[in-house]
């Protein structure tokens, strides 16, 4: 019976949007902008309550896959009966607090969904649609919801109206260039993520909204790339950021690059052995290169790896995979180390202090050191306590342990949701802030 109970109460959001609202509703829910960047704000008024009374607000979305993720917090509404996620705070739920945004970065898998999974858009084309629901009462996180009062739906939208898609196939080039409207020229981005491979659009799409031309670049496990990440040529990349340089929706002189994780630390070798990369930003990235050997010309960079018998699992049989690299700073490792007092151009890096994938704290530590024993000040660091390792644009969904699809687990990710959604918040600014400066 108890099985039973949970499973209707996880289908009961699904369910909720499915009702409809009744003629007698007074309250009145009202979500703005109802379609509207993913990355920025929206505001949340709620009306026509009795004065104190509690309710439960929930936000219901599904992914591409059809897997369904929710959150939920408790309000009461003021001496009018209205209530502003803008000004009014949280007493329970997912999130506690004043939190305008709270409802989206809290989305998590419903409990009849497997658990780990992020809800990130596979294709840009199309919003995420997210259902927001006003039910009576206080219903903890899981339960069955008391009755809806109000609902409304908003769409998120990742990629702005004139922003033009372009599939890339060029030489060895893979991947997908986002243009914004107009004739620009517009400064030029690549966009790259970690070891999860394939293409990741998201990021780049959101780039081309605020006025980047932003190139998603994959690097293995996409169409004729290679399907595991064993050795890389620094060639791909710099074949990547020649075209990118010379397409004539591109300012110039220079171009820029983002990447997280391991896209991280090849954006740091890209700035540091191409002469058209002149700006890098560094989320959760290391120092040294690691996992694949990084081959350019004559050169190679080792990778460092991964101990499998340094990493612990949880009771609940999560992964920390913390201490597992390779120490960096052990002489050793030299070798792996990328030289980036080498780089002409400037860099942005930016960490969770509470990061587990690896340390890349002290990684930002290391490559700071480095930078200054040769006499360099071209870097800026955005660190944020509280923040794990995957720092995504704004109102991205936090996602503290996640399925690892190289190793097929549950690895910590780390951080604390209400920190790290703020870091995203905060970082996105200071990211485009930082290109803008650097590539005009």
């Amino acid at each position: 019976a108890a099985m039973w109970r949970a499973l209707v109460a996880a289908a009961a959001p699904a369910r909720a949007l499915l009702r409809s609202p009744p003629a007698r509703w007074a309250a009145s829910l009202a979500v703005s902008p109802a379609a509207g960047p993913a990355d920025e704000r929206v505001e949340t008024r709620v009306a026509g309550l009795s004065p104190g009374q509690p309710v439960t607000l929930r936000a219901v979305a599904a992914d591409d896959r059809g897997c369904l993720f929710q959150s939920c917090a408790h309000y009461r509404a003021d001496s009018r009966g209205e209530l502003h996620l803008g000004t009014d705070a949280s007493h329970g739920g997912d999130y506690t607090g004043v939190e305008p945004m709270g409802l989206f970065w809290s989305l998590a898998p419903a409990a009849m969904e497997k658990p780990y999974q992020r809800l990130v858009p596979r294709s840009t084309s199309a919003p995420m649609k997210v259902e927001v629901l006003v039910h009576q009462g206080h219903s903890p996180p899981g339960s069955m919801p008391g009755p809806v009062v109000a609902k409304a739906e908003v769409q998120r939208l990742f990629t702005a109206p004139g922003v033009r898609r372009i599939r890339l196939k060029e030489g060895v080039v893979r991947g997908s260039l986002f243009l914004p409207p107009g004739d620009g020229p517009f400064p030029g981005v690549i966009d790259m993520y970690g070891d999860e491979g394939g293409l990741i659009e998201f990021r780049s799409s959101l780039l081309a909204t605020h006025g980047f031309a932003a190139l998603s670049l994959p690097y293995f496990d996409f169409e004729d790339l290679p399907r595991i990440m064993k050795e890389l040529k620094l060639e791909y990349f710099e074949e990547a950021a020649k075209f990118l340089q010379r397409h004539p929706k591109v300012k110039g002189p220079g171009v820029g690059v983002i990447g997280t994780g391991k896209g991280a630390e090849l954006a740091l070798s890209m700035i540091t052995f191409l002469p058209e990369v002149v700006a890098a930003v560094s989320i959760s990235g290391c120092s040294s290169n690691t996992i694949a050997d990084l081959h350019y010309g004559e050169m190679t960079l080792p990778g460092l790896r991964f101990d499998m018998k340094k990493v612990s699992v949880s009771d609940s049989g999560v992964f920390d995979i913390f201490e597992a690299l390779d120490d960096p700073t052990n002489p050793a490792n030299s070798p792996s180390v990328i030289p980036i007092e080498k780089a002409e151009g400037h860099f942005l890096l930016v960490v969770g202090e509470d990061d587990r994938m690896w340390k890349s704290s002290l990684y930002a530590e290391l490559a700071i050191r480095r930078l200054r024993q040769h006499g360099k000040e071209n870097f800026e660091l955005l660190s944020y306590p509280g923040a794990g390792h995957r720092i995504d644009p704004p109102s991205t969904p936090f996602c503290q342990v996640a399925m690892d699809r190289v190793l097929g687990v549950p690895v910590l990710g780390g951080g604390e949701s209400k920190a790290h959604a703020h870091a995203q918040e905060h970082s996105w600014g200071k990211i485009q802030e930082f290109l803008h400066l650097h590539l005009g």
